[in-house]
């Protein structure tokens, strides 16, 4: 939900006593924030640059102290490498620290020029060039030339390098380079989201990475308004500084940021109450009114979501009605409201109803309906399935309702929880380790636009074939050819061609939304500058100060 700034900032302490009523403090700041990101009934006053404080005074003026920050995500087992790197963690310090051509900023979603010195340009319908900005240099000291630019596109859309990225770029025949300041992108075909794609291509130093790969993935090396100092790995803690030589739209404006990693949520509330942090994601429900009455909080809707996946490749869930009972039996109102605290919506089509794109799916699966899951189960003869979730803090108390579910239908649940890592390192390629499993996931930290978010799970070979084993099926080829033909159209035409995947994957169900999540956040306003929660997994410093 895009809201504007003023009704962004966060709930003053006056405004959370007068809504709390005769409810539980949890819920009666959840049942607020569900009706939109923040609470609009007496909205702090905004400064000029948009800083608030809890109790609705101006925030003082911008400083240059340092940035302090508590995350809630441990680091993933690929490194920083912007090839191939998925984790919240490492995304979000990439954010900071690496740039493409192009960038989405974390909070806007607007595309901005960022290594380029403008957006790109057409020359034809499948022939776009960039220009490099002046003086653009990595953090190592070296300029940043055209050969850095087709190297960093070659590596990811080379197959052997197995990017999840080059699932995002179809159309893209190839970059070259056209002179020392500018590269020629050609296209496969006319793509209308040229410049909002090019993001996901992070440009890197060439010689470095050609150097030593690993020490790359370790401490990466980019041309962002910061640099790492400490990737966190021995001591729990990722440490930046101001890149001094940044030439781009967004300079840091703080000398430094430390993020203490906490995935604890406890400790990483108790870190804000004692401002020993000044910003942390993943807010747990239960502490949100307590932090609500010194601190800024807020719960943005966007696309991210938790998701069923289910093995189609084998025996049960190669039959659809096994999948499709599976989300008819889930009871999404005790999900969202109960388990979710008011923070998640229940999945009625592949986007949240928010999303530009929205249009209600063919096939809807909540409310609960046991009846019809229980007609499916006795066409189908089944009676056992196998669930495993991963152990992600913010919906553990949905998992014993999705559980409890699948058992209303008369189901017997062989249930299994493990670190997400641990999922996947569980089931890639063994289509004997699962028949359902649970996690969350959120690709529109990359962009929003639907094909980006479609192509995320449904078109690479990681999520198809390695892992719901759905590659190759009827319903594939459909999906496949559509996202193709949506690939090549633009305005009303794509957008139906995008309406039709909707009801493919309703009624096929490989991997399919529970429900879209508010991303809870919580910060203080008062040393913070211009801070902005976000609708994607993560926190952005990007454009912010601090007075700490």
């Amino acid at each position: 939900m895009h809201l504007p700034d003023e009704a962004r900032t966060g709930l003053s302490r006056r405004s959370f006593v007068k809504l709390m009523g005769a409810s539980t403090a949890a819920a009666g700041i959840t049942a607020t924030l569900a009706a939109c990101g923040t609470t609009d009934a007496e909205t702090p006053a905004a400064t000029p640059d948009g800083g608030t404080s809890p109790d609705g005074t101006a925030a003082p003026g911008g400083g240059d102290s340092p940035i302090e920050a508590g995350i809630s995500y441990e680091l993933g087992t690929n490194g920083y490498d912007p090839m191939t790197t998925t984790s919240a963690l490492t995304l979000a310090a990439n954010w900071h620290t690496m740039e493409g051509l192009t960038e989405i900023h974390p909070a806007t979603r607007e595309v901005y020029a960022a290594l380029g010195a403008d957006m790109p340009q057409q020359v034809d319908d499948t022939t776009w060039e960039v220009t490099l900005r002046d003086g653009a240099v990595f953090t190592n000291g070296e300029a940043v030339t055209t050969d850095d630019v087709v190297f960093s596109f070659d590596r990811v859309l080379d197959e052997a390098n197995q990017s999840l990225y080059a699932a995002f770029l179809p159309f893209l025949d190839s970059v070259e380079k056209k002179d020392d300041t500018t590269v020629t992108v050609n296209l496969k075909y006319p793509f209308s989201l040229v410049a909002e794609r090019l993001s996901v291509v992070k440009v890197v130093p060439m010689a470095a990475v050609q150097a030593d790969q690993s020490a790359f993935d370790l401490m990466p090396i980019g041309t962002g308004a910061y640099t790492m100092t400490d990737n966190g790995a021995a001591t729990q803690t990722v440490v930046f500084e101001r890149n001094d030589a940044y030439t781009g739209p967004h300079p840091a404006l703080a000398p430094s940021m430390t993020w203490q990693i906490l995935p604890d949520a406890s400790t990483r509330t108790n870190a804000l109450t004692s401002d020993t942090v000044q910003a942390i994601d993943s807010v747990p429900v239960a502490d949100l009114s307590t932090l609500a009455e010194s601190k800024s909080v807020a719960a943005e809707q966007g696309f991210g979501l938790v998701f069923m996946m289910f093995n189609c490749g084998s025996a049960p869930m190669d039959d659809v009605r096994n999948r499709q009972a599976m989300m008819y039996a889930l009871d999404y109102d005790q999900i969202t409201s109960v388990g979710m605290s008011d923070l998640a919506t229940p999945a009625t089509s592949f986007v949240q109803k928010e999303h530009p794109a929205y249009k209600e799916a063919a096939t809807v699966y909540t409310p609960q309906d046991l009846d019809k899951a229980k007609a499916l189960l006795a066409e189908t003869g089944l009676t056992t399935v196998r669930l495993l979730a991963s152990d992600h803090g913010f919906f553990a108390a949905a998992r014993p309702m999705i559980k409890e579910s699948l058992e209303a239908a008369g189901l017997t649940v062989q249930y299994e929880e493990k670190k997400s890592s641990d999922v996947y390192a569980t089931i890639d390629g063994s289509p004997e380790a699962f028949d359902i499993v649970v996690a969350p996931g959120d690709p529109s930290v990359f962009g929003d636009d639907a094909d980006l978010l479609l192509r995320w799970w449904y078109a690479g070979d990681t999520w198809t074939d390695s892992r719901m084993h759905w590659k190759g099926s009827e319903s594939y080829n459909q999906v496949q050819d559509l996202l193709d033909q949506a690939g090549e159209a633009s305005g009303d035409e794509q957008m139906e061609l995008w309406h039709q995947i909707f009801d493919v994957i309703s009624e096929n169900v490989p991997l399919y939304p529970i429900f879209h999540q508010k991303t809870p956040t919580a910060w203080n306003a008062e040393t913070l500058q211009n801070f902005q929660p976000l609708a994607v997994t993560g926190l952005s410093f990007v454009d912010v100060s601090s007075t700490r």
